[in-house]
């Protein structure tokens, strides 16, 4: 309609040779424009956190690309690194990852490649909010402004001061979408608006993580509340020694430069070392509950 239009990122399997590109400030070893290598291919959408862009977890996207998956990935209008004019209109975000959606199924040049009965989701911190949204949760942000009361020093009740969020006084209406039908959850923003009845919809699997030393959303009010509060428990990891960033991509130097803040973590923690697990335990979980072996 009106809106602005959505930036993607979308990264598949293919046998093409590879050669190192640039992606904002990352380089990733892939084919840009190669072949799409296979047919009935499962599909992962992305969503980021708040003031990030679809690059920010391009290695979690090539690890599930090269396990067979399409990955498809959106920067979220109004609220991301270069926009964050619409930074607590939050039901803007699961509107965003239905419209990727339909683009990936129906207008994707090859979109028939798509299995659309394997969709899955994941998201990081506001994008952890975005995908407990999309798979049917109902956040109620009249809990915010008595939230942000007891915790006004915390990343989240800074930003929402004065704002609508903050003088909401009712659950707000998001678009669900019943395709998604797998979730792996890294460090979920906002944990506390959700309430187990507002939870209560969740069938999905979900695999659920954060660091034991987030920084940014303190233990236990958002994903051991998640937690706490779902109807089915998910499969839930605790990262020892982790801080909220170190599910973003290991920084480059140029990174480094420009958002020193989001390249630092705890003393003795190792991004890389963890990503590598990471990947390889976001991948396995996706796989099996997306039913089938990946052709």
């Amino acid at each position: 309609g009106d809106n602005p239009a959505l930036e993607a990122g979308i990264w598949y399997p293919s046998d093409a040779a590879v050669s190192v590109q640039p992606l904002g400030t990352f380089q990733q070893t892939i084919a840009p424009g190669a072949a799409v290598k296979g047919q009935r291919l499962p599909l992962i959408v992305f969503s980021h956190g708040s003031g990030g862009s679809f690059e920010g977890h391009y290695d979690t996207a090539i690890a599930l690309a090269e396990a067979g998956f399409v990955v498809a990935g959106v920067t979220h209008t109004g609220d991301n690194y270069h926009d964050q004019s619409a930074l607590t209109r939050v039901e803007n975000r699961p509107r965003h990852i239905k419209r990727l959606v339909d683009f990936m199924v129906g207008a994707w040049p090859q979109h028939e490649r798509i299995d659309t009965k394997r969709i899955g989701m994941f998201g990081f911190s506001a994008g952890g909010f975005t995908t407990l949204a999309v798979i049917g949760a109902t956040p109620d942000l009249a809990r915010v402004a008595p939230y942000c009361a007891a915790n006004p020093q915390e990343w989240a009740c800074k930003k929402a001061t004065g704002t609508r969020a903050e003088r909401a006084t009712s659950p707000i209406a998001v678009e669900h979408d019943a395709r998604i039908t797998a979730a792996v959850i890294a460090a979920p923003a906002l944990g506390f608006s959700f309430t187990p009845e507002g939870l209560r919809n969740i069938t999905v699997p979900i695999q659920l993580w954060r660091g034991d030393r987030d920084e940014v959303l303190p233990h236990p009010q958002h994903a051991q509340h998640i937690y706490e509060s779902l109807p089915v428990k998910p499969d839930y990891r605790v990262v020892a020694n982790a801080g909220h960033f170190a599910f973003l991509a290991p920084c480059s130097p140029a990174l480094e430069r420009v958002a020193p803040a989001i390249c630092r973590d705890p003393k003795g923690f190792d991004r890389v070392a963890f990503h590598r697990e990471f990947n390889t335990a976001a991948v396995a979980f996706l796989k099996g509950k997306l039913d089938g072996t990946l052709k």
